[in-house]
């Protein structure tokens, strides 16, 4: 009974040092950015104190900039981090998150389309084209996991080239098959309002694709704490060899419904990202969420809860750079630049959590 009692405390010590660090290593990644912007601006002769004042009001400053903004921009960034992150905890390297996105977003706009005309409500409507978004990433994700187990295709190559292929395959649709009536605008018609996200806070632009991130980050993190299959997806990603032997665990089973899973929650991104902000399909629709999204899983360390955290940072160094653009005439290219070469520093200087 003591020896029960003293692991459980040893647990609970490991779990909160590990989250301590992780709270740690995003604080130094926040400070590290915004010393290295004020540096950077006060080199360039710009006023920093009133540059890095438009940075906050267009971030967090107002109850509407940050809902409408930093939020908003956030999500796609959470669940696309998520998909990065249960991947690499399982020891796939799938960088294709940005195509499992553009995969999800223009199944669900190929689904939404018929659903609204034929008149179905929105409780139908809406779940079936969410759940049709997450089945597409999953898909196009299992292309390269299929790839990877039958011919040995390294998925950092395969992934890498299908975000292409979905990229090019988006502007066949928007020119072609799901281009609007009219056949002026590279687009798919807009979705009709049963296939829409509703807001989740009256008067803002945060809708409840916000709840769904939130809810997918807790599951996860309940599924790799409290679960055999979430033990055996850490075992896998941490040595896959004493996985097989020791564990005796199908390791190629479990990496890739890891694949899967990383594919459906990319997919999920992008139809959130078509239900909930741009209410249609077109080329653009992502500005690389899912190559930023690499960015936020090492950020967190692959921790389901600390992606939140990093979701939200990127979301306003996202938008505040846009507002210091905007409003202070700083070239975002310049914050963006830096907050890179910052998150990177941190990211060099943490424990690597990936190994093969």
């Amino acid at each position: 009974m003591m020896l029960a009692e003293g692991t459980s405390r040893s647990r609970s010590l490991i779990v909160a040092t590990r989250s301590t660090r992780g709270a740690v290593t995003a604080a130094i990644a926040v400070a590290a950015a915004v010393v290295m912007i004020a540096a950077t601006l006060a080199l360039m002769e710009i006023d920093a104190a009133s540059a890095l004042a438009a940075f906050w009001r267009g971030s967090f400053g107002t109850r509407y900039a940050l809902a409408s903004a930093t939020l908003v921009r956030a999500v796609p960034l959470i669940l696309a981090g998520l998909a990065v992150a249960i991947a690499f905890r399982a020891g796939v390297f799938n960088i294709g998150a940005e195509g499992q996105l553009l995969a999800g977003a223009a199944a669900g706009a190929a689904v939404a389309g018929p659903l609204t005309a034929a008149g179905m409500p929105a409780l139908i409507t809406l779940p079936l084209t969410i759940v049709t978004g997450a089945v597409a990433g999953g898909c196009w994700a299992g292309i390269a996991a299929w790839l990877r187990a039958r011919f040995g295709v390294l998925e950092v190559i395969s992934t890498i080239l299908l975000n292409f292929v979905a990229l090019n395959l988006v502007g066949f649709l928007v020119r072609g098959p799901l281009q609007e009536p009219t056949r002026i605008y590279p687009q798919t018609e807009a979705l009709g309002a049963a296939a829409r996200l509703p807001m989740m806070i009256p008067g803002t632009r945060l809708h409840w694709g916000a709840a769904i991130a939130l809810g997918c980050a807790l599951l996860l993190w309940r599924y790799l704490r409290d679960t055999a299959g979430g033990f055996r997806l850490k075992a896998t990603g941490a040595n896959p060899f004493a996985a097989a032997s020791a564990g005796r665990i199908d390791v190629s089973a479990v990496s890739t419904r890891a694949f899967l899973l990383s594919g459906a929650l990319a997919g999920t991104a992008g139809v959130v990202e078509l239900t909930g902000v741009t209410y249609a399909l077109y080329e653009n629709l992502s500005p690389g969420y899912g190559y930023t999204a690499i960015a936020v899983a090492l950020l967190a360390r692959l921790h389901p809860l600390g992606v939140i955290a990093a979701g939200v940072l990127f979301g306003a160094l996202d938008v505040g750079a846009s507002a210091m653009q905007r409003d202070a005439g700083v070239p975002s290219v310049i914050v963006y630049t830096i907050t890179a070469i910052a998150i990177l520093g941190v990211v060099a200087a943490s424990r690597p959590m990936v190994r093969r």
